[in-house]
């Protein structure tokens, strides 16, 4: 039951974002499909299709291991390369002070 749920966020998100950019273009049909994907990419239509695979990707990970998670292993990493100010970063985020707290330690910020 839990991969249907993923499979489907990571296909819904695309769809209604796709959705809401189509009822900005004021068009029907075809053309509102036409339009909403050369709106969404840099490169027209073929680049508002691959932003929408992106998007599918990033929500299916998403949905399989958490925010938290993810962004634990980013700072992580980002960290052990060697980058500076990334507990001031962290606290710029828009996330909880709870999720800022795990980030923080997960980085060894003080």
């Amino acid at each position: 039951m839990d991969e249907v749920v993923q499979k489907l966020a990571g296909v819904g998100l695309p769809a209604v974002i796709l959705l809401i950019t189509m009822a900005t273009t004021g068009l029907a049909g075809a053309a509102a499909i036409t339009a909403a994907l050369a709106m969404l990419g840099p490169g027209g239509m073929i680049g508002g299709i691959v932003l929408l695979g992106i998007i599918g990707l990033a929500s299916d990970a998403l949905t399989k291991y958490g925010l938290q998670a993810i962004l634990t292993g980013i700072y992580q990493e980002r960290a052990s390369k060697g980058e500076k100010n990334l507990c001031k970063e962290i606290n710029n985020l828009p996330i909880s002070k709870e999720l800022k707290l795990v980030l923080k330690d997960a980085i060894g910020c003080r």
